[in-house]
C-alpha cells in the first residue's frame, strides 16, 4: 500500500467551526488490471470553545475524502473542560497503540508548544497555552487518537468535587495548600 502525506490546512465552516486537514494519504488497491488509487483523509474539527472531534474518510478524489472525514468528525465530537478557557486543568499521559503523548498545563503566554497533529487538535479545541510531547509512533492517526485518549482523561475540579461529594473550594484549596506546603519545606531547608 503506497501512500503520501500532506500537511495541515484550515478552513472555517458554518457556526464558527474550525476544520483542519491533518493528513491525506494516497492509497493503492492492487487489482487484476493494475493499481486503483484512492485517498484517505484525517480531519480535526472544533469550535474553539472546548468541543473537538476527529474523523477519517476514503474516496477516489481528495475533496470527497475530506468531506467524508469532516462528517465523521462532526459525529465524534467530545466536550473538554478547560481551565480559564485557555489550558487544561492538569498534566496527563496517555497512549494509543505505539503513539504516546504527554500533555502539560501551562501558564498564560506560553502558547501551544506541540507539533503536527497535536497542534491542530489544540487550535481547534481553543487551547492557547499547553506543552505537549509525543513519543513513540509519529503516525498522524495514532498521535490524534492518543491525544484524544488523553483529553478524555481531563477532569475539572467541579467534576472531582461532585464525585467526592465535596465543595470545589475544598478540592482547589487542598491542591494549593499542598503546593504551599512543599514551598515552605524547601524554604525551611535553606
Amino acid at each position: 500500500m503506497a501512500h503520501e502525506s500532506y500537511t495541515t490546512s484550515q478552513t472555517k465552516t458554518e457556526s464558527d467551526m474550525v476544520e483542519k486537514l491533518v493528513a491525506v494519504n494516497r492509497v493503492a488497491k492492487v487489482v487484476k488490471g493494475g493499481r486503483r488509487f484512492g485517498f484517505a483523509a484525517l480531519v480535526v474539527i472544533g469550535d474553539r470553545k472546548g468541543k473537538v472531534g476527529y474523523g477519517t474518510g476514503k474516496a477516489k478524489e481528495v475533496p470527497e475524502a475530506v468531506r467524508k472525514a469532516t462528517e465523521d468528525a462532526r459525529k465524534n465530537m467530545i466536550k473538554i473542560p478547560l481551565k480559564e478557557a485557555r489550558t487544561i486543568h492538569h498534566d496527563i499521559k496517555a497512549h494509543y497503540g505505539a503513539g504516546k503523548v504527554i500533555l502539560r498545563s501551562a501558564p498564560a503566554g506560553t502558547g501551544i508548544i506541540a507539533g503536527g497533529p497535536m497542534r491542530a487538535i489544540f487550535e481547534s479545541l481553543g487551547i492557547h497555552d499547553v506543552v505537549a510531547k509525543s513519543t513513540g509512533s509519529s503516525n498522524p492517526h495514532n498521535m490524534v487518537k492518543a491525544t484524544f485518549a488523553a483529553l478524555k482523561l481531563v477532569n475539572s475540579p467541579r467534576s472531582v468535587a461532585s464525585r467526592r461529594s465535596k465543595k470545589v473550594g475544598d478540592i482547589v484549596e487542598r491542591r494549593e495548600s499542598g503546593q504551599r506546603g512543599s514551598a515552605t519545606v524547601a524554604a525551611s531547608a535553606e
